[in-house]
Formats: C-alpha cells, sequence, structure tokens
C-alpha cells in the first residue's frame, strides 16, 4: 500500500482549484494546506497542542538545521522527529540544500552535491543527494524533499526599492546567494543568470533520480521532486517534463519565494502548476501572503508553507483581514480591542481557546495595548500569543478558502479577507 494518497473531493468551475484531503501514516490533512514552519523540531515558542488548535493538520521541519543538531541519528534514537516533538499528525521535511546555499558562510556546490560550513561548530558538511535522502530516511518525516539546485533570483541584482507590504515592512527576503555569486562572478566577468538556471535545472534533475535510487524507506515516507527554472517560463516547462517523467507520489514548485514581486510570484505557478500530474498532490514551497495563497490555488496548488506567521509574530506585526498592523506603534498604546474582532484564537478570544484551559471566570481577549505592552517589556508572552494569532488568522484563511472552492464565490472571500484581493485580480 502506497504511503501517500490523494483524493480530490471537489473543483471549482472557474479555475483549476481543488479540494482535496492527503493521507499520511500519520494522519490525514486537508487541502489546500498551509503548513507552519517547525524549523528545528519547534514551531517557536508554542506548545505542540496550541499549534494544532489553530487549525493545523501537517507541519514542516527544517532538514539542514536537525542536520547540524542534534543530528538525524539521535532523532532516530529517540523515536523519530514525531515523537521527539510530541507532534503526532503529519510532518513534511525539505530536503535542508536551499540552507545550505543561502545560510552557511561558505559553500561549494558541485554535480556531487554542496559543501558549506556548520553554523553550529563551524565544521565542512557535505550534503549530496543521497545523504539528504539518508537523514530524512532517520528523521522518519511523512513527505520528504528531493535536494534540488535552487537558483538565485535575478530580481536581487536589479536596481530599485525592495517590495514591501502595505504596513512597509519588507515582503521578501533577499535572496544572499545571487550577491555572493555576483561578486564572485563578477572580478571575473562570468555570471550568466540564463546560464545558471540552465545549470540548476539539469542538476536539479540528476539529483532527484540519485534521491529517488537512494530513498530506503519508500513503504512509510513519500519524496517529492521539485520543479525549479526561476521565472523564465521555457526552462519552467523543461524542468517541470523532466521532473515529471519521473513517477513520485507529489511535486513541488521550489525557487518563486526569493525575492520576485507577486505579479511574478503568480505567473509562474499560473504557468507551472498545470504542468504537474493533476492526481497527485502539487505544493508550492516558501510561500506566503494571502495574495499569494489565493493566487496559487487558483492556479491549482494544494500545499503550502512560510515561516511568516511566526516570524511576524515574534517581531509585534499582526495579521488581519485588512493587512497586517504593528503592535509596537504608539497608537496601540490606550487600544482594548482585540488584534482583530471575530477572530477566534487564544489572542484575540481568550484563554477558553487554549486546550484542557478551564476558566474560573470570565477569560476575555488580551487587547492591543496589552500586547503592545509585552513587546516593550521583553515579555515573552507577547511573541507567544500574537504569533498563535497570526497562525490561526492563516488557518482560518485556508478553511474559508476551501469552501470557496465548493460554492464558487470568489468574490465574496475576497470581501471578508481584503487582504488577498491580489490573488484574485492578478491578470
Amino acid at each position: 500500500m502506497a504511503p501517500l494518497s490523494f483524493d480530490i473531493r471537489a473543483r471549482s468551475a472557474f479555475t483549476n482549484a481543488r479540494l482535496g484531503r492527503v493521507a499520511t501514516p500519520h494522519g490525514s490533512f486537508d487541502t489546500p494546506a498551509f503548513m507552519p514552519v517547525g524549523t528545528k523540531a519547534s514551531v517557536k515558542g508554542l506548545l505542540p497542542g496550541l499549534v494544532k488548535s489553530t487549525g493545523a493538520q501537517i507541519i514542516l521541519n527544517n532538514t539542514y538545521h536537525l542536520l547540524l543538531r542534534p543530528g538525524p541519528e539521535t532523532v532516530r534514537e529517540m523515536g523519530g522527529v514525531h515523537r521527539f516533538m510530541n507532534w503526532q499528525g503529519p510532518i513534511l521535511t525539505d530536503s535542508g540544500g536551499y540552507q545550505a546555499y543561502s545560510l552557511a558562510d561558505t559553500n561549494k556546490v558541485t554535480d556531487d552535491g554542496v559543501t558549506f560550513k556548520s553554523i553550529v561548530d563551524g565544521s565542512m558538511v557535505h550534503l549530496s543527494p543521497e545523504r539528504a535522502m539518508e537523514v530524512q530516511n532517520l528523521l522518519g518525516p511523512d513527505i520528504i524533499m528531493a535536494l534540488d539546485d535552487c537558483p538565485p533570483s535575478q530580481r536581487e541584482g536589479e536596481a530599485g526599492e525592495p517590495d514591501t507590504d502595505a504596513t512597509g515592512v519588507r515582503a521578501r527576503r533577499v535572496d544572499p546567494r545571487l550577491a555572493s555569486a555576483q561578486r564572485r562572478d563578477s572580478r571575473k566577468g562570468t555570471y550568466d543568470h540564463a546560464r545558471r538556471l540552465a545549470e540548476a535545472n539539469e542538476r536539479t534533475v540528476r539529483w532527484l533520480e540519485r534521491c529517488k535510487a537512494a530513498h530506503a524507506r519508500s513503504a512509510d515516507q513519500s519524496l517529492f521532486g521539485i520543479v525549479q527554472g526561476g521565472t523564465d517560463l521555457v526552462q519552467r516547462s523543461w524542468c517541470a517534463e523532466q521532473i515529471c517523467n519521473i513517477d513520485l507520489p507529489g511535486y513541488a514548485i521550489g525557487g518563486v519565494a526569493v525575492g520576485e514581486p507577486p505579479g511574478e510570484i503568480a505567473r509562474v505557478v499560473r504557468h507551472t502548476a498545470p504542468l504537474l500530474p493533476d492526481a497527485k498532490p502539487r505544493y508550492l514551497m516558501g510561500v506566503g501572503y494571502e495574495r499569494d495563497l489565493l493566487a496559487a490555488v487558483r492556479a491549482g496548488v494544494d500545499m503550502f508553507d512560510c515561516v511568516l506567521p511566526t516570524r511576524n509574530g515574534r517581531n509585534a506585526n499582526a495579521f488581519t483581514s485588512h493587512g497586517q498592523i504593528r503592535l509596537r506603534n504608539a497608537k496601540y498604546s490606550l487600544d482594548d480591542r482585540p488584534i482583530e474582532e471575530g477572530c477566534d484564537c487564544v489572542a484575540c478570544a481568550g484563554e477558553q481557546r487554549c486546550p484542557g484551559f478551564s476558566p474560573q471566570g470570565h477569560a476575555s481577549a488580551f487587547s492591543r495595548a496589552y500586547l503592545r505592552h509585552l513587546f516593550l517589556a521583553d515579555e515573552m508572552l507577547g511573541p507567544m500569543l500574537v504569533s498563535l494569532h497570526n497562525l490561526r488568522h492563516f488557518q482560518r484563511f485556508m478553511l474559508d478558502v476551501r469552501g470557496t472552492i465548493v460554492t464558487d464565490d470568489w468574490a465574496g472571500l475576497v470581501a471578508r479577507w481584503p487582504v488577498a484581493s491580489g490573488g484574485l485580480h492578478e491578470p
């Protein structure tokens, strides 16, 4: 019996959106699904039960960080990553390749893999396709990702102001690999982005073949391949064809959250998603904002992950249906409203939302003024509450999106979630 099954239960009549359910050895999850990121086998600052209470059904762990600490052998000895972190639902791990490229002080990518300096102890670590499979086999998640060569975004090398969201917060992280490559190669006058895309595509396909051959737990772990190609649609088509020629339980779109503006992300995803097998889950890696999620769902994508809810939560930026609010701002110092009226998260609806909590009296919402105080006083409760709110915000949004796939009332969805309007109206 295959370790993963995908049941498409409804389709939009006017878009490529699908409503489905994925079954894994550790349970099922509804699609389209948003996966909170538990980088080091922990969603920062939050108990697993609280993460589950937000509506999350599957989470993501970061292979790179678990490889470096505590090490996959330790996780295996402790019963695998589910038992290690006390999360009994499905888990997906990335391959660790992107972090090896972007976070290491020094790295070298060859056809054999990527060699990088550990951010923990400075030792040199080599991550080949075979080692990426071995590490993920030892960790024991339900879905594992192939090692791929993710090329940097060309746009990060262009002049101009960075993209910002409605609050003025930097919308996308600068991809440090392009700047490094351009500094290194500009001295030689050799950097050619088109050539780099082609090289990455060819290497990604070869590495996937090696990953599939090395995957030792195909009976209980599902390997997904990744389509690269940057914003070049010809390269995307070529890579999608080659990757999908390799029979796998699911497929992902990578390399579209490394500096591109929303319109470019939507354009690439609209082109690429229909090229992936219809009967298998489609995963868009590292995305994103509500407008990006909506545009991708309408293109036919089923799975998403992003650090935005918790990263922004730790920095006092709360998501709402009309956009982010920055709780450190002085205008909230006497604001007794919750982050968002109508939200049923712990922060907005009170402690009765906590699993197992039995209030002795009225458990009211936490005010914006109180949350602001927590951040200014460096109290850890502030990041915890706003992170929980943000996670619930994205789960509420995805729940509404799933309902809209059945009704096809996309205008009604955007009326309820104005922040996502760009995802509906992208040309």
